[in-house]
């Protein structure tokens, strides 16, 4: 078990991030997926970070620098829908199949056949269903607080953990969401945030104002609903995957604060993968990223140089 710490180069992050590079990248049906990448990208060691709700490419400011500087080439988008990608007005452009088929452009687009695969929430969602359906274009996968979907699938049968997703049938609703979510310059998101993090002074006053930012892109916010709307309303749209373990490398980092999801789910990951590292992380929630920085770097490092 790992206990959180400071990281000494908490302080260097945070100036680097204006140092990053920006770009677009053409995803899917020719979406384009605002990108920041660090490293040399003539590296054929490329890390993909694929962020969450309500999250976008800045929750992992802490780990972009880091791997940069340890020889990475590192992109890290804007999920299709979130802050300065491109934002389909449908509900259906958010099935799992574009998002998958977004991934698979933008490695395509870096050159190379395979990644570093990293995902957290709906990213972790995107980064486990890629890996199922595409194993060769994987190296290494890393997933950050969601167990693997068959876990999820199984655990939704035990009433404990149906109650804890309570949320998914509240932002399936129309409109109703984005009006309570949008209220008070966000403040449920806000809170949601606050509630979310267990390291004190995890968010600055200057990131609160980075994430306002995002979450007010017109139609950004009803876009990171459409995930939630677009998986039950519609299915995934992908061909179910192959009845076998998942045969690629795989760490799941968990926050033993996390607030949604069952530590036996986690456990129950091991059922659908051949090769699975389980790292718990203490006093750490759901943004495990952002509540233990240092350790989840390290851990990152030590499973991609293993």
């Amino acid at each position: 078990m790992f206990a959180p710490q400071s990281s000494r180069n908490l302080v260097t992050v945070f100036r680097r991030v204006s140092l990053m590079r920006e770009r677009l990248i053409e995803g899917a049906g020719g979406v384009r997926l605002h990108v920041v990448e660090e490293g040399d990208p003539a590296s054929p060691h490329k890390v993909v970070l694929l962020h969450g709700f309500p999250d976008f490419w800045y929750g992992w400011r802490h780990q972009i620098p880091v791997l940069a500087d340890s020889g990475f080439h590192v992109i890290a988008p804007d999920l299709r829908g979130y802050n300065s990608s491109d934002k389909p007005g449908e509900i259906a452009a958010y099935r799992l199949v574009h998002l998958v088929d977004d991934v698979s452009a933008l490695i395509a687009k870096l050159g190379v056949t395979s990644v570093h695969l990293v995902g957290h929430d709906w990213g972790g969602v995107v980064a486990w269903v890629f890996a199922m359906h595409h194993p060769a274009a994987v190296r290494r996968l890393a997933i950050l607080n969601i167990p693997h979907p068959e876990a999820i699938r199984r655990g939704r049968k035990r009433l404990k953990q149906l109650a804890r997703l309570w949320y998914q049938g509240f932002l399936n609703l129309p409109r109703v969401p984005e009006l309570v979510l949008k209220g008070g310059r966000y403040a449920a998101l806000r809170m949601l945030l606050n509630r979310s993090l267990k390291r004190t002074h995890a968010l600055s006053d200057g990131d609160r104002e980075r994430y306002l930012e995002a979450w007010s892109q017109p139609g950004a916010l009803s876009a990171s609903l459409n995930y939630y709307r677009a998986l039950i309303r519609l299915g995934t749209g992908l061909p179910s995957p192959p009845r076998v373990a998942l045969d690629v490398p795989t760490l799941l980092i968990w926050g033993e604060q996390e607030p949604v999801f069952l530590r036996s789910l986690a456990e129950g990951s091991r059922e659908s993968v051949t090769t699975l590292k389980i790292a718990y992380v203490a006093d750490a929630g759901h943004f495990v990223q952002q509540d233990a920085p240092a350790v989840v770097n390290d851990l990152l490092l030590s499973w991609f140089a293993s």
